[in-house]
């Protein structure tokens, strides 16, 4: 069974930062997109950031470039969303999720941007951007 364990939110001022963590069991890591959504109260879940295992293919949100950055520790399990200069409209609950990779002969396709692309889910996590 494919768990998702998501960490890292809370209560942040704007410009602050928080470091979310996503550790991942019940499936070779290595062979998984991450991706990292989040929904705000009243929207549609969005697409935050999402990367492929060999860490190519690296895709951001426009509105979250140079702020956020994703990675993740392959032989850890563990993908990260580093959110830095936090404002109040990034306040939202944050989900991972993870898809095994597609691929077309050797090559690995860019990671989904669809939420209905991904089969596994995190619980999801608040973060709140308040002074």
């Amino acid at each position: 069974q494919v768990q998702l364990v998501e960490s890292g939110g809370g209560l942040v001022q704007p410009g602050g930062s928080l470091r979310l963590s996503c550790v991942v069991s019940g499936f070779t890591f290595d062979r998984l997109y991450i991706g990292w959504f989040r929904q705000a109260p009243g929207k549609e879940r969005e697409r935050v950031s999402c990367m492929q295992s060999s860490k190519d293919n690296i895709a951001y949100k426009e509105s979250v470039k140079g702020r956020f950055t994703i990675s993740r520790d392959n032989p850890g399990n563990t993908a990260y969303l580093q959110m830095n200069s936090l404002k109040p409209e990034d306040t939202a609950v944050y989900y991972c999720a993870a898809e095994p990779e597609h691929t077309e002969g050797f090559l690995v396709l860019p990671c989904p941007s669809s939420e209905r692309d991904y089969r596994y889910w995190g619980q999801g996590v608040q973060v709140t951007v308040s002074p």
